[in-house]
């Protein structure tokens, strides 16, 4: 079985088709997992959500699905977000605001774990720090957790007495072992923040190297320009554009 495993789309229409076209150049996929947070920030949140629908998929709710669903306060957002969520209520049919509504918090399916922020705080807690991974590890009843929302693409590997992290390197795929459990990102699809603009995610092959499978992380240029001048053409706040050409 092979699954493309894709977090934080926010609403970039252009990212998303680059990783779908990719991901078919490197061999295809059974399934996508979907790591939360669909909409926000970009333009096509509409596109985004029937571009995903329209395929076999499952998924778990991110902090900006439950936003614009009337789930959590948009408030709690900074300016550019809030001014972004707002916006994305106004422009989702009935019918794709059901959709991210019913979308679960938490999701397992096989060895994997499937959760926006974390066990702990599934829609909020942002997993980068050895406390937080720890305490993740301690609820995880899968020996593998995917997780998004800080939109940096890194493995949590539990050790005795704590927990080490690294990003994860597309040259370097990583071979998953149940007895060593582990707590993947894919990075962000829409909105990457580690520098590197180009989009990222995972595609898994479960009958690859040893019993738990292979995940690759893989990163791709898309029409970055096209992105921005959506967000610029909707009356989003400008920073939202620029802050895609940086990657942070």
């Amino acid at each position: 079985m092979r699954a493309l495993i894709v977090s934080d789309i926010h609403s970039n229409l252009q990212a998303l088709d680059a990783v779908l076209a990719d991901a078919e150049d490197a061999g295809g996929y059974d399934v996508v997992w979907f790591l939360g947070d669909l909409v926000g920030y970009g333009s096509d949140p509409g596109a985004c959500v029937d571009r995903l629908r329209a395929l076999p998929h499952v998924g778990v709710a991110g902090n900006h699905d439950h936003a614009v669903t009337g789930k959590l306060n948009p408030d709690l957002f900074n300016g550019a977000a809030r001014a972004a969520a707002l916006w994305t209520t106004q422009q989702l049919s009935d019918d794709a605001m059901q959709y991210l509504a019913a979308l679960p918090e938490v999701r397992e399916a096989g060895q994997f774990t499937h959760v926006h922020g974390s066990l702990r705080d599934p829609i909020m807690e942002y997993l980068i720090s050895e406390p937080a991974a720890l305490a993740t590890f301690g609820l995880m009843e899968t020996p593998f957790c995917l997780v998004g929302h800080s939109h940096y693409p890194l493995v949590w590997c539990e050790e005795a007495g704590g927990a080490t992290v690294e990003l994860l390197d597309p040259a370097s795929p990583l071979q998953l072992q149940s007895d060593r459990r582990m707590i993947v990102n894919p990075g962000s699809v829409g909105q990457p923040r580690d520098g590197d603009w180009r989009a990222a995610y995972l595609l898994y092959d479960g009958e690859a190297g040893g019993d738990g499978g292979v995940l690759v992380h893989r990163r791709v240029e898309y029409d970055l320009a096209g992105a921005q001048q959506g967000i610029l053409a909707a009356g989003l706040p400008e920073s939202l554009a620029i802050r895609l050409g940086s990657g942070h």
